[in-house]
């Protein structure tokens, strides 16, 4: 086996299990299918090669889990997505719903002493810069609820927008366009059950988000 350094491949499908694992959620290969947007038989193949090398273990229900080894490798490779994602923003203005995408195709060949360089001259940010806290910061966000669960009526602030909803960039671009970022405080005005929308006052006006799409908008209620 090789220095347990993994593959760009590999990290992807570390840190998708790390956030649905912390998330309390079950690891199956057709949920990885479906967030990675790859075939059923390429998840297999890969799962299979992840645990001969023992970054995971797979149960009699084919329930995936990370092993300390991939546990490490998968905080590694989120700490390393962030950093690069502030590197992106401070130092080249990229727009923040471009950041994850382009952080993406950086992250995978920056080393461990770069990301160490980086955090030092970025002054030790304990978030990205869409609200998610770095790997040893969760505690952060442990208050941080769910738009979807503020009742009517309610200013809360947006703290942070889901790591896997960053992987859609017409969302993030609809989020970013409407000011919908974190620090911005809104007021939650609606929830419609019926055609399962929501609507919050940002500034002077009014935005409707679909259900789901609340669901991954974590805010922290207002002490205004």
């Amino acid at each position: 086996m090789k220095d347990h350094q993994p593959s760009p491949t590999i990290e992807d499908y570390l840190w998708i299990i790390f956030v649905l694992e912390r998330d309390g959620e079950t690891v199956i290969g057709a949920k990885l299918a479906e967030l990675l947007e790859v075939s059923a038989p390429t998840v297999t193949v890969t799962l299979k090669r992840m645990l001969r090398d023992k970054w995971i273990t797979i149960n009699n229900k084919k329930q995936v889990k990370l092993t300390s080894l991939g546990k490490e490798a998968a905080r590694s490779v989120i700490r390393r997505h962030m950093l690069t994602e502030w590197m992106l923003a401070r130092n080249f203005d990229v727009p923040w719903s471009q950041l994850h995408a382009e952080a993406h195709k950086i992250e995978h060949t920056i080393s461990n002493d770069v990301a160490d360089r980086l955090q030092t001259r970025l002054d030790d940010p304990k978030l990205c810069p869409h609200g998610n806290p770095l790997p040893g910061h969760e505690n952060i966000a442990e208050n941080w609820v769910p738009l979807i669960a503020v009742p009517e009526g309610n200013k809360v602030i947006i703290r942070r927008i889901h790591e896997i909803a960053e992987q859609n960039p017409e969302f993030l671009s609809f989020l970013e366009k409407n000011d919908i970022l974190p620090g911005t405080c809104i007021t939650v005005k609606e929830m419609l059950d019926f055609n399962e929308t929501l609507s919050i006052r940002v500034d002077n006006k009014i935005v409707s988000l679909g259900l789901k799409t609340a669901e991954k908008i974590f805010v922290e209620f207002s002490t205004e």
